[in-house]
């Protein structure tokens, strides 16, 4: 398969309104999400840049200082950088809330506590950060924005992210079962205690098992069925090739290649199949000098082995530039028609 000019890239996704941007660390993963965002702001079309990666380089791609608020960059971009340490502690600190409504107060230190070791456990932190990232999926739309591009952590990080939505609403499902078991045992307790109320009262004893706060264990239950109603929507998101485009990029070098094609084979297997390869950092062939005319002829036969690969997926090249690539319209320009 040859490679496509690089503008047929913002062609192909111009009908797909959620772009996730994914690849090896250090294959320009962000310049290429912020270059697509750029370019379809200066389109003047409304475009969300959300970075998921805990390296905080789209601030600095962009020349602007981002935060985990939304940044106005131009009238049509905006630009989030998701902060996982802040979006851990907002997690936790309605997980509290949540628990607080219905738990005995004497309970709460132990609570508090055993919540602040939960947020350094495995996978506390990508629970978090999918929750925040399915939220503005979800409200991306409704915000008005005809874009919504994803610049993910590397591979690894971003494979587990697109296939977490389903994991969390089977893990919330559990939830709710319990959350209903207990509920029937509390009709149980409610029913006994409706036949001893009076001799409790004459004893002064109440039912342990009486059911005293159904309503807050009805808000519990409430808070379950939104976080499973968002991981729902935004796993069929996901899955909708007319909704959802996922980008890899790579470089001409063995072992993005290798990653890439591991990747690749999981999304696949996950039913989350990539909509482009974007071959980053290609040197021109046409080099006077010894060295890098090497280096271009070493990436001429990676590129055989890259379209012999990927013959299902369009390929697009990014040539190595003489400057940094930093700002919108520099950004943008890399995708503009020559």
């Amino acid at each position: 398969m040859a490679l496509h000019p690089l503008h047929g890239l913002v062609e192909q996704l111009e009908t797909q309104p959620i772009i996730f941007i994914g690849g090896k660390g250090g294959v320009g993963k962000t310049t290429t999400a912020a270059a697509l965002a750029s370019y379809y702001a200066s389109q003047q079309q409304k475009t969300l840049i959300v970075s998921t990666d805990p390296a905080h380089s789209l601030g600095d791609v962009l020349n602007v200082r981002l935060n985990n608020e939304k940044t106005v960059i131009s009238p049509y971009l905006d630009a989030i950088e998701l902060n996982p340490d802040v979006i851990v502690d907002e997690h936790f600190a309605q997980v509290e809330r949540t628990i607080k409504a219905y738990a005995n107060p004497d309970m709460m230190p132990k609570i508090r506590e055993h919540l602040r070791l939960s947020k350094s456990a495995p996978g506390a932190q990508e629970a978090a950060m999918l929750e925040s990232m399915c939220h503005h999926l979800v409200e991306a739309a409704d915000a008005g924005y005809e874009h919504i591009i994803f610049d993910t952590a590397p591979t690894g990080h971003t494979l587990r992210l697109l296939v977490l939505p389903e994991m969390m609403g089977a893990w919330t499902d559990g939830l709710l079962a319990q959350q209903r078991r207990q509920a029937k045992l509390r009709s149980v307790a409610t029913h006994l205690d409706s036949h001893n109320q009076k001799d409790s009262q004459k004893n002064d004893v109440a039912n342990p098992f009486a059911a005293k706060k159904s309503d807050r264990w009805e808000q519990a239950v409430s808070v379950l069925e939104r976080r499973k109603q968002l991981f729902r929507q935004a796993g069929l998101l996901l899955h909708d090739r007319t909704q959802t485009a996922i980008v890899l990029v790579v470089t001409a070098d063995v072992l993005p290649l290798a990653e890439t094609k591991r990747a690749i084979e999981q999304l696949e297997d996950s039913k989350l199949i990539p909509a482009a390869i974007v071959i980053n950092q290609l040197i021109s062939t046409t080099q006077s000098d010894e060295f890098w005319r090497r280096r271009a002829e070493r990436q001429q036969h990676l590129l055989q082995d890259i379209e012999q690969s990927f013959t299902k997926y369009p390929l697009y090249p990014i040539y190595l530039q003489q400057t940094d690539v930093r700002g919108t319209d520099t950004l943008s320009a890399l995708l503009k028609p020559v």
